[in-house]
C-alpha cells in the first residue's frame, strides 16, 4: 500500500468573514496517485488550489502534513516541491518558452534535463513554437508552454487546473498517457469538469460541490454509490418532454421504433426502464446537473 504523502485537516477558506468557500475539509493523498478534483465552475476547486499553492491567504488550517513533516502552505520545503499550472494564466506573456524554462528551473534550483525536455516538446508537438512569445500563442499552445516545464521539473506534487482545455483530441490522449507515466513517487491533482479526461487514469476521485469535498475514493468505489441510479428505457417520442422535465436525461438516441433515453434517477423513471452500468459522466450529472442547468 502506498504511503500517505499529503494530509490536510480542518481547512476552511473564505473571501469575506463567515462566508466560507470551503469549510472544515479534510484531504488525504498517497504517493503514486493521480487525483481528479471534479466539480462545476464555482464549486471551489480553483480557490482550494490557490490556497494550497499560497496565492489565497484567507484560510484557517488544523494541520498540514507533507512527507511526514508538519508544515504550513507557505513553508519553503513545501513550496519548492510543488508547482501548479492554471487554466487561465497570463503571467510571463512577453517571454518565450526557452526563457521561461530556464527561469523556472533556476528558481527551483533543479538541473535542466535537456533530453527529457526534448521528449516533452516533441510529445506535445511544440518545437516550432519554442521561440514564440507566450502572448502570441493559441490557448492550447499556451497550456503546453506551461505543462512541458511543469512536467520537466519532476516535482513530487503537481497541480493542474483544467489541463486539457484548449488541447485537441490527439493532444488530450497524449496528455493522459504522459500523466500516467509521471505519477510514480508523486501526487498529481487534476482539477477538471471534463470527466472523460480522467476516467481511465485517476486512482482517486474528489467530488467538490459548494465548497465541500463530498466524496473521496477510487472511481470503482464512487461509481458503486450510484450503481442502481442509472437507467435506460425505450419510450414513445411524446414521452420525452415529460421525462426531461422530471429527470436528468444523460443521453437520447433516436430510432425508427422508439427513443432510447439514458436517465439518472434514484427511482425507476419509466415502467420498462432497466439499470445499466454507471460511468463517471453519469456520476458528474448525478451531483451537478441541477447546478449546471441553473448557471
Amino acid at each position: 500500500m502506498d504511503k500517505v504523502l499529503l494530509e490536510v485537516d480542518k481547512l476552511s477558506i473564505w473571501y469575506e468573514t463567515k462566508k466560507y468557500i470551503v469549510k472544515d475539509s479534510k484531504l488525504s493523498i498517497s504517493e503514486n496517485e493521480i487525483i481528479a478534483l471534479v466539480g462545476v465552475n464555482g464549486a471551489g476547486k480553483t480557490t482550494l488550489i490557490n490556497t494550497l499553492v499560497g496565492i489565497h491567504s484567507k484560510y484557517s488550517l488544523g494541520e498540514f502534513i507533507f512527507r511526514n513533516e508538519k508544515l504550513e502552505f507557505d513553508d519553503e520545503s513545501f513550496k519548492m516541491n510543488r508547482i501548479a499550472v492554471f487554466s487561465q494564466d497570463e503571467s510571463f506573456r512577453y517571454w518565450n518558452f526557452v526563457e521561461y524554462m530556464k527561469f523556472i528551473f533556476e528558481t527551483y534550483n533543479i538541473p535542466l534535463d535537456s533530453k527529457y525536455i526534448d521528449y516533452l516538446i516533441d510529445g506535445f508537438s511544440f518545437r516550432k513554437y519554442i521561440n514564440y512569445m507566450k502572448k502570441d500563442l493559441s490557448m492550447g499552445n499556451k497550456k503546453k508552454f506551461s505543462l512541458i516545464v511543469a512536467f520537466g521539473l519532476r516535482l513530487p506534487f503537481l497541480i493542474l487546473d483544467e489541463p486539457t482545455a484548449g488541447l485537441d483530441p490527439k493532444e488530450r490522449v497524449r496528455f493522459r498517457n504522459l500523466i500516467s507515466t509521471l505519477s510514480e513517487n508523486r501526487i498529481v491533482i487534476l482539477s477538471t469538469h471534463i470527466v472523460s479526461d480522467v476516467e481511465y487514469i485517476a486512482k482517486e476521485i474528489l467530488i467538490m460541490k459548494n465548497g465541500e469535498l463530498l466524496r473521496q475514493g477510487s472511481p470503482e468505489t464512487i461509481l458503486q454509490s450510484i450503481h442502481s441510479f442509472v437507467w435506460e428505457c425505450d419510450v414513445p417520442r411524446q414521452e420525452i418532454e415529460r421525462l426531461e422535465k422530471n429527470y436528468i436525461v444523460a443521453n437520447l438516441k433516436h430510432s425508427a421504433e422508439a427513443e432510447r433515453l439514458r436517465i439518472i434517477s434514484e427511482v425507476s423513471p419509466y415502467t420498462t426502464a432497466w439499470n445499466v452500468e454507471p460511468t463517471l459522466e453519469d456520476l458528474y450529472l448525478y451531483y451537478f446537473a441541477e447546478v449546471s442547468d441553473n448557471e
